[in-house]
Parts: structure tokens; sequence; C-alpha cells
């Protein structure tokens, strides 16, 4: 069997020969080289052509952000990010780096975790990582992706929106921001966000999702009302199902589902419960199935569903899932889904259905 052969980006000699001792004592993994810089990752990235990066976010000479965003232009790897940047300005560069095409995140090891833990945790997902395919730079490809699409083989009616509900996982940054940008700027409905983030690089999201366009974006407080976060998108806190029960949105420590929490599944559930025909509901790229069910659930209660289509998708899981399940009134690509939303959602409705 083929190895993942892996680039290890590191500044830090004692981090980076950790990583490397990890990676070589996999018998699947073949260390394909180091680098201590951002312009050493991307001179040996063209060189080398590894199945996957680790790369920190803080390096010398070149950031990993900037190293991101050129290798995934110029010679596209899947990138996972190895970090122990917790401040607001360095988890953001970590945010920028997953919009611009880097998979996945992981917090570098603290000490704290039990023995082998960590390393088996580093080593799963440097082997999710390399199952997946990358192109381009994602807003490169998507700024750029003018093949024509099929056309519908019916149209989509019009609904009377009182509530848009997002689910997104691998990926899910850059394609939160090309939805939202879609929007048109009268769009009324409140928007709820489900994305798989962990802890702690979660703590920030919102607050960066918040500069990425004119739309207000914010963590909701336990027992707020629904209809107050009208035109602004509610996101669901690290570690904290997000639902909605009787208009207002509620925060719960519920099981996880799917191995996640939160989990789009159980806002999408709650969603069709109060909302029916006025809800709609979006699936965009991610890994697994969370959400396909509570899609359903919105589709078979009237509601207007989307799933991202696999051409734009960084990982066509949760929304081929969708798909399948025929939870999906319609599969788009990834820049089409703002305009169709505003186009068929006008009309709004104050309350559950």
């Amino acid at each position: 069997m083929k190895k993942i052969r892996v680039l290890v980006v590191e500044d830090s000699l004692t981090m980076r020969k950790r990583l490397c001792e990890v990676l070589a004592d996999d018998p699947e993994i073949e260390l394909a080289g180091e680098a201590t810089d951002g312009k050493e990752a991307i001179e040996l990235c063209r060189k080398l052509r590894p199945d996957v990066v680790t790369i920190d976010m803080i390096l010398p000479v070149m950031s990993g952000l900037a190293a991101t965003e050129y290798i995934m232009a110029h010679c596209p790897t899947p990138i996972l990010v190895v970090s122990s940047s917790f401040n607001r300005g360095e988890l953001f560069k970590t945010y920028d780096a997953l919009a611009a095409g880097a998979v996945d995140v992981l917090e570098k090891p603290t000490g704290d975790e039990p023995d082998g833990v960590w390393e088996r945790t580093f080593v799963a997902q440097v082997k999710l990582v390399a199952r997946i395919r990358v192109i381009t730079h994602p807003r490169l490809r998507l700024a750029g992706f003018n093949r024509p699409w099929p056309a519908p083989t019916a149209p989509m009616r019009e609904r009377r929106t009182a509530v848009l509900a997002i689910g997104a996982s691998t990926g899910g940054p850059a394609a939160i921001v090309e939805v939202l940008r879609g929007l048109p700027g009268a769009f009324e409905p409140p928007i709820l966000f489900v994305l798989h983030i962990g802890e702690p690089f979660g703590a920030s999201f919102a607050d960066w999702l918040d500069g990425q366009t004119s739309r207000r974006v914010a963590y909701p407080r336990d027992g707020d009302p629904v209809a107050a976060a009208s035109g602004r998108v509610v996101m669901a806190p690290p570690g904290q199902h997000l639902v909605v029960r009787a208009g207002r949105l509620r925060l719960t420590l519920d099981p996880e589902r799917h191995s996640c929490r939160p989990s789009v599944d159980v806002l999408f559930e709650s969603v069709a419960r109060e909302y029916g025909q006025a809800a709609a509901a979006v699936l965009l790229t991610g890994m697994g199935r969370d959400g396909a069910a509570g899609l359903l659930d919105i589709r078979r209660a009237g509601g207007l569903t989307i799933a991202q289509d696999e051409a734009t998708s960084v990982v066509y899981g949760m929304p081929h899932e969708a798909v399948a399940l025929g939870a999906a009134e319609r599969s788009l690509p990834l820049k089409e889904i703002g305009p169709v939303l505003g186009a068929l959602t006008a009309a709004k409705v104050e309350g559950p259905a």
C-alpha cells in the first residue's frame, strides 16, 4: 500500500522533531520533509509534492497563512493546521487559513494529555486529511468556475420564510462566507448556523465571521427570541447544541449526535418542528452525515431545502448523504446558493408555523 507522504512545517525544533517522530512511527506514513518557515514550506511543497502538509500559523520569514494561500493557489495539497495560538488575532489567522483552503486544525499538545492520546489523534487526522481531494484555492476556484450548470428539472417555488438554518463542517468557513455574501442585503429571516469546529479553536469564530460580510454574526444567549435576530446570523457556540423552542433559542448540553456537539441534525430537527413550511435550510460541505436526516425533516414539513453540489464541495460527504436521502429539493453550486435563497424567500413570516 502506498504510504502517505507528509511535509511538516514547524519552526520549533522540539515540536518539529516530536511531530516527525510520531509520523515516522506509523507504518502507513512516510516523512517527506521538514520546513522551518513559510517560504521553505512552499519550496518543499513544490519540489516534493507531499500528500499532506502540517503547518503552524506563526512562522518566521513567511507566515503559515501566507504559505497556505500560496500552496492552495499554486500546488494544491491537503493542509492540516497544527497550532497552539489562542489569542484573538492568532485565532483569526487560523480561520483565514481554513477559509483559504486548509482542511482542518489540531491543537498542539499541551502536555496534560494521557500518554499516546494526542499522538493517536494527530495520526488519525493526518490520514483523514490525506483522503480529501483538493483542487485549488477555493476563492480562486469559485470565482472562476464558469462551467454551465444543468437547467433545473422543475422550478423551485417561492416560500414565505421565517428562518434560515445552515450547517457545515470541513470546508465550511469558506462556504458560509460565500453564501452570506450572496444573500441580498434586504434578506430578513434570522440565520441559524452550525459549524463543526472544536474547542478551543471555535471560541472566536463568530467574531471572525462577523468581519467577513456586512451581516452581523454572534453567539446567542440561552433564551434569546429568534425574532430578535432578524437579518443577522446566530451561530451555535462550540460544545453546545443550538435549538429552537417556542420561538426562543436554546443552548443545550444534550448528548452528541454523529460525534458532534453542536450538531446540524439537532438544529434542523428543531427548526422543522417549530417552523414547518416556513423554514429554509442549507447543508454545505462536510465530512460524515450530520444534517442529512434533519434536512429531510424540513423538506417533509414543506420547507425549502438546498444541498451544496459535489463540484464546489471541499468534502462531498454531508451534502451527498442529504441528496441520497432525497432531503435536498435542489443541489446547487456554492456561488448560486445565496442568490437562490434571496429570490425564493423574499416574503417573510413572523413566527413558527
